[in-house]
C-alpha cells in the first residue's frame, strides 16, 4: 500500500519536526546552564560558608521629638557578618547595627520644630559560632559613608577563624549572575543559605558599586557576594542619601529616592579595613 504525501504537507511536517527539535534543544541548553550554575554555586558555598557568621546584637533605641518626651526600647536581633581575617575581624552593614543613623538621614528634610531625633546604642555584640560558642565582640570602626561597621572579638579566639580573602577580588559585568552567602535567622536555625543575584546596574561615580536586581531573595545586609568563578565581589550594604524632601512625597517617596541596596566592591572594603586600629596583642608586639 502506497501513501502519497503532497509537497506542502511534507514541508509542514518537516517544519513541525524542526520546531520540536528546536524547543527540545533549547530546553536542554537551559537545563544544562541551570545545572552548571548549581554546581558552581555549591562549590563556592562549600568553600566559603564558614566565613559568614551570625552576629547577635542588642540595640537600645530612643526616639524623641522637639518639645515632647522620648520613648526608649531594647531589642535583640541577629545580623549577618563576613569574617575578614583569622583573628575574627568581621564586617557588617552599619545600617543593620545603627538603624538610628539611617532613619535620621531619611528624615533629614524635616524642619527643626518637628525634627525627630533617633538615638541607637549597641549594648551587647556577640559572634555566634557553629559549635555554640559565643564570642563577645566590640565595634572597632564605623564608616558612615560606606555603611560599614567592623567588629572584633574582645579576646582572640582559641582556634583561628575561617575568613574570606577579599584581596582575591573579582569583577562583574552588567546582567551577570553572582552568588551571595547568608545566615538565616533563629527561626530557621541560623542555617547557611545561598542566593543567586543578577547585576542590574553598575555605577561608576562618585565610586564604583553594583546594584543587584530587586527581586526578593534570602540575601541580607552584610552578606558577601561572589562571581561564579569563586572570586569575592564585595558585600551587601545600603547606600543612603540625606533626604531633601519637603515632605510632599511622604516617607515612601523618600525611601525610593534616597535609599538603595548595593554591593560594595571588595577594594573599597579593604581600604576601609586598613583604618581599623590594631588589636591589643598586636600593639604589644610592636612596642617590644
Amino acid at each position: 500500500m502506497t501513501v502519497s504525501v503532497s509537497s506542502e504537507e511534507f514541508m509542514n511536517r518537516k517544519s513541525n519536526l524542526f520546531m520540536i527539535s528546536l524547543v527540545w534543544f533549547t530546553a536542554l541548553a537551559v537545563s544544562c546552564h541551570a545545572d552548571e550554575l548549581a554546581d558552581k554555586g555549591r562549590a563556592i558555598f562549600k568553600k566559603n560558608q564558614h566565613a559568614v557568621v551570625t552576629v547577635q546584637i542588642v540595640l537600645k533605641n530612643k526616639i524623641s521629638m522637639s518639645g515632647m518626651g522620648g520613648q526608649s526600647s531594647e531589642a535583640r536581633q541577629d545580623v549577618t557578618g563576613t569574617v575578614l581575617d583569622s583573628s575574627g575581624l568581621t564586617v557588617l552593614s552599619l545600617s543593620a547595627t545603627d538603624p538610628g543613623q539611617l532613619l535620621q538621614n531619611l528624615m533629614g528634610g524635616a524642619d527643626d520644630e518637628s525634627r525627630v531625633k533617633v538615638e541607637t546604642e549597641l549594648s551587647d555584640v556577640k559572634i555566634l559560632l557553629d559549635d555554640g560558642t559565643e564570642l563577645p565582640a566590640e565595634v572597632v570602626l564605623r564608616d558612615k559613608d560606606l555603611d560599614l561597621a567592623f567588629i572584633r572579638p574582645k579576646a582572640r579566639p582559641a582556634t583561628p577563624m575561617d575568613f574570606l580573602d577579599m584581596s582575591r577580588a573579582g569583577k562583574a559585568e552588567l546582567l551577570e549572575q553572582v552568588l551571595s552567602l547568608n545566615r538565616l535567622g533563629n527561626a530557621a536555625g541560623r542555617a547557611y543559605a545561598a542566593s543567586v543575584e543578577r547585576i542590574s546596574a553598575i555605577i561608576q561615580k562618585p565610586r564604583l558599586f553594583y546594584v543587584p536586581e530587586t527581586s526578593a531573595t534570602m540575601t541580607s545586609l552584610g552578606a558577601p557576594a561572589f562571581t561564579l568563578d569563586g572570586k569575592p565581589l564585595g558585600i551587601f550594604v545600603l547606600r543612603a542619601l540625606k533626604s531633601r524632601s519637603s515632605g510632599g512625597s511622604g516617607m515612601l517617596g523618600m525611601q525610593q529616592d534616597s535609599l538603595a541596596a548595593i554591593i560594595l566592591p571588595a577594594d573599597d572594603l579593604l581600604k576601609a579595613a586598613k583604618q581599623v586600629p590594631p588589636a591589643a596583642e598586636e600593639k604589644e608586639k610592636k612596642s617590644e
